[in-house]
């Protein structure tokens, strides 16, 4: 296999992987707070400030590894590394 093709398998699987923890993360984390809404009504100002907090924050990871990944895509740094090794 190519060099390029190895960082295309790489970087798809940066980006799969986070997409689906981010994915997995939000709906385990909606769920609860349905729960704990359904459980304490009067809380649900507070719980639901919290839960979009936290949701721009896993966001926020998945969209930094999308970020490194499309960086090893464009100028990857190791390249210049990887194209001295003996083949």
């Amino acid at each position: 296999m190519e060099l390029i093709g190895l960082v295309a398998v790489a970087a798809g699987l940066i980006i799969g992987l986070g997409a689906l923890g981010a994915c997995v993360g939000i709906g385990v984390m909606g769920s609860k707070y349905l729960e704990s809404a359904a459980r304490q009504p009067e809380l649900m100002g507070e719980l639901q400030t919290k839960m979009f907090l936290l949701v721009g924050l896993i966001d926020a990871s998945f969209i930094i590894g999308v970020g490194i990944a499309l960086w090893f895509t464009t100028a990857n740094p190791f390249l210049s590394q990887l194209a001295n090794l003996p083949k």
